[in-house]
């Protein structure tokens, strides 16, 4: 059944609803008139009465006077109502009416203005202001809310501007989110000891944690919390829970935010822990005695270890689940209301505690604006900067903060800049590495890699974007053709690094892709002659220098002009040479969008009603 039904009450508004349907390829097009592109109905409000709770979205198009009072009858609330947006049969006008932000009719109805031209109506009080919808954001980051008080009265703090204090005791997509967007009237802290509750009508908390104030408060609980378990063959499920739940509450810590459950493998079958996990709708894991033994616990115990074999269950595997090594919470060891015994141990996700961070981004292949926004935002945010100047712009470390560090790593020892890093790293910074294109490609990032992973620093890549890639929207060229290339291989010639016996240009040549080669521009003359072992010499060729930069020099031919191209023109490094018949061509077309062609989201079918 489709979940989307558009509504037309006449001629024009079936015309436009075809227009609209193919934004939204399964929806269902109705309309009280005749007309073969939709399914007849009798009337909308018998439509409505047998379909308004199968649908997600209704978009309406005529007049609004319609679509208010058809809908009337059937509305609930925010909770449980679906998206309704109307359009005026002209196009002109698209309005949310009715489940703007939690059943998505805002987004929606600024989707539907885009495809047809028409000014979006958005009535929402947070939207006009730009201002976080208090209601949508836990569903868009993964986030469990809970409030102190009715949402409603909450949320009506926010949009009337109330000062708000906003606390973030963890690091993640949403709290990056947030900080980016912070409105006038919030204040940020990342310890709640730093703020004077008494200056604020509102506390807005992303946190694992339960906070005792007078205030309002609205929590946002992330998944991040692991729990490590251990217990008497056979324990009371409810008593189990009950200790859990009381540990929780005695530790000010929101079981909302339990994101799995872990203990010893013979405990798999454990009934009151599958119960608990249940629950909690979490999933409940087991480790071997000897994974278990790999972790240094606080407070091991003899006892277990003539037992089991293992020196620790419910705080190694709280540190295993979690990837901590640090506990929230150190083993309790509990008894319930039966006389049996459970132990518990609580960890923090390592990957969401505020700390030092290193950020390998690529730059992309010149261009300072070809850098990702991802790229952009984390050089904006960066305490240290390194760039090798030669092979990256200058202009991308103008994106950077005024007191961050930038240096060129041009003239450094990779030592050097280890040393630089690990200085800032100490103090709880963001460094950014910056590395010319995609870093995965002849990035040298390995050997970085390998000392972080020994000194322990925490790092993650941020793509970027290939100078072939540059090289292909320079050329107006696409790499590969339908029934003539499907392939590219990206290599360079034998210099002063020797190439693998396998991987030889002329060996490579043999599949006739479209080659992109790296740093050859000095072998110019020996790469012609190993391609022209199996390409045409009237292969068309493009040699590129600096792609993208503002000193970009591209030169084209045919391949047995590439090393009177390379030597006429003095080129040498940041220079790629491209080879294939793909360069230039127009011909072979793509089945992709061919009438004939179905798919997906262009079947060819009638959609109709039950």
């Amino acid at each position: 059944m489709s979940k989307t039904v558009i509504i037309a009450s006449t001629d024009n508004g079936v015309t436009l609803g075809n227009r609209i349907r193919t934004e939204f390829p399964k929806s269902l097009l109705v309309s009280t008139r005749h007309h073969e592109q939709a399914t007849h109905i009798d009337s909308i409000a018998t439509f409505l009465e047998a379909n308004f709770s199968t649908f997600e979205t209704l978009i309406f198009i005529g007049a609004l006077g319609i679509c208010v009072r058809s809908i009337a009858p059937y509305l609930q609330d925010k909770k449980e109502d679906p998206a309704v947006i109307n359009i005026d049969d002209r196009g002109l006008f698209a309005q949310s009416v009715v489940s703007g932000h939690l059943g998505g009719a805002n987004d929606i109805t600024r989707k539907l203005a885009a495809a047809i031209g028409a000014q979006a109506v958005i009535t929402t009080s947070s939207d006009l202001q730009d201002i976080w919808s208090l209601d949508t954001l836990a569903g868009q980051f993964g986030w469990k809310p809970a409030a102190t008080q009715n949402m409603n009265s909450i949320i009506s703090l926010f949009v009337n501007n109330q000062p708000t204090a906003l606390l973030l005791d963890i690091k993640d997509k949403g709290t990056a989110y947030l900080e980016k967007t912070l409105p006038a009237f919030v204040d940020v802290f990342y310890d709640l000891n730093q703020a004077d509750l008494s200056k604020y009508a509102l506390l807005i908390a992303v946190t694992y944690r339960k906070y005792p104030v007078a205030i309002p408060v609205l929590y946002f609980h992330p998944s991040v919390l692991s729990i490590g378990m251990g217990c008497s063959r056979d324990i009371e499920t409810d008593l189990l829970a009950a200790s859990v739940y009381q540990q929780f509450a005695e530790q000010e810590l929101a079981i909302e935010s339990v994101r799995a459950m872990g203990s010893i493998d013979i405990k798999h079958d454990e009934t009151a822990f599958i119960s608990l996990a249940e629950k909690l709708q979490i999933p409940f894991v087991t480790y071997t005695a000897d994974e278990l033994n790999t972790q240094t616990v606080r407070n091991p115990s003899e006892v277990v270890l003539s037992k089991l074999g293992v020196h620790s269950v419910s705080e190694a595997s709280a540190m295993l689940l979690s990837g901590n090594k640090e506990l929230l919470l150190e083993k309790q060891k509990l008894t319930v209301s039966s006389g049996k015994k459970h132990t518990i141990a609580i960890a923090l996700d390592r990957q969401v505690i505020r700390k030092a961070m290193i950020a390998i981004v690529g730059a992309g292949p010149g261009d300072a604006e070809l850098i990702s926004l991802k790229g952009k935002q984390l050089v904006e945010e960066a305490d240290l900067i390194l760039y090798a100047g030669s092979l990256i712009p200058e202009e991308i470390t103008h994106y950077a903060k005024k007191e961050a560090i930038v240096r060129n790593s041009a003239s450094m020892t990779l030592e050097e800049q280890i040393s630089l890093m690990e200085e800032h790293y100490t103090k709880g910074h963001l460094v950014v590495r910056l590395q010319s294109g995609d870093p995965s490609i002849y990035g040298a990032i390995q050997e970085q890699m390998t000392i972080f992973d020994e000194k322990g620093m925490d790092y993650f890549i941020v793509p970027g974007i290939s100078s072939f890639q540059a090289a292909a929207a320079s050329l107006k060229s696409e790499f590969t053709i339908p029934e003539v290339v499907q392939t590219i291989i990206l290599t360079r010639g034998a210099g002063k690094t020797p190439l693998p016996e396998h991987e030889q240009l002329n060996e490579m040549a043999k599949h006739k892709a479209t080659m992109c080669i790296f740093l050859s521009a000095t072998i110019a003359k020996s790469v012609q002659e190993q391609l022209l072992e199996h390409y045409d010499p009237e292969t068309p060729v493009a040699v590129l220098y600096r792609v993208s930069w503002k000193d970009e020099e591209i030169y084209t031919g045919q391949l047995k002009d590439l090393a009177q191209i390379v030597r006429e023109h003095k080129l040498t490094l940041t220079t790629l040479v491209i080879v294939g018949v793909a360069i230039g061509a127009r011909k072979n077309r793509s089945h992709l969008y061919n009438p004939s062609w179905k798919h997906t989201f262009r079947t060819g079918k009638a959609i109709k009603t039950n």
